[in-house]
């Protein structure tokens, strides 16, 4: 259920509200890919947490890279340049590189999920063993 928004509407929202939908758009994609073959919630918890972390999702982008538009690039700069800057159990870069993502996947959730989930094909993800 992907929300409606005008152009002025998704114009006026900032890269970090961008990454704030889309880190909730990541994790629920995460959480779905791991839920087969039933297991424990722990279970689940433990791989969908390892998939989520700031790292991993630094991985997910460079993995992207090759895939995106000239248009999603900039997206991923405006999220990069809007990174909070507080301290952090992880480097700032992976955590810019983490906003970034986060703020493309919220981005095309709102524009273009079709586009989000043949660029989620492209992730080289674990199995859900």
């Amino acid at each position: 259920m992907t929300p409606h928004l005008s152009e002025a509407q998704l114009r006026a929202l900032s890269p970090l509200a961008l990454a704030y939908v889309g880190d909730a758009v990541y994790e629920l994609f995460m959480r779905g890919h791991y839920l087969l073959p039933p297991k424990r919630i722990q279970a689940y918890h433990q791989q969908v947490v390892s998939q989520v972390r700031a790292e991993q999702q630094a991985q997910h982008l460079e993995a992207l890279q090759p895939h995106l538009t000239p248009n999603e690039q900039t997206v991923l700069r405006r999220g990069r340049n809007a990174t909070p800057s507080r301290r952090q159990r992880a480097s700032a870069a992976v955590y810019q590189q983490a906003t970034s993502l986060e703020t493309l996947v919220g981005y095309l959730y709102l524009t273009n999920p079709q586009r989000l989930t043949e660029l989620f094909s492209h992730l080289n993800l674990d199995p859900a063993d």
